[in-house]
């Protein structure tokens, strides 16, 4: 894990905000993911603040996408806020980019994947 990462956790009636701060590495995704299954079934919505991140290594998010398995119910109940949403929400989840509003990730290409909700 990178050796500055960090996920502050505020809870606060049934829903759970997670701050993370520092470098995204492979351990940093895998401490996020146990995280977020450790707080999946207590919340209703799990806010995922982004902007704290200095940076994503192409690695950490590699291990985050493809082994954060969740179903519907749960990665539904996801939602990554900030700068770095858009590149880390995986599949199956929302994310808010206040530059370009809501938006959900499917399973088209990373660039194409992003419509506003709603459409």
């Amino acid at each position: 894990m990178a050796a500055n990462f960090r996920i502050k956790l505020h809870r606060k009636t049934n829903n759970i905000r997670m701050k993370l701060c520092g470098d995204f590495d492979g351990m940093s995704a895998m401490e996020l993911i146990c995280a977020i299954k450790d707080n999946s079934t207590s919340a209703k919505r799990i806010y995922i603040e982004t902007d704290g991140l200095n940076s994503l290594l192409p690695f950490g998010l590699d291990v985050f996408q493809k082994k954060l398995s969740l179903p519907p119910a749960i990665s539904g109940k996801l939602l990554f806020i900030g700068n770095h949403s858009q590149a880390i929400a995986p599949k199956g989840t929302s994310f808010i980019n206040l530059s370009q509003g809501t938006n959900s990730a499917s399973g088209m290409g990373r660039e194409s994947a992003h419509y506003a909700k709603g459409s």
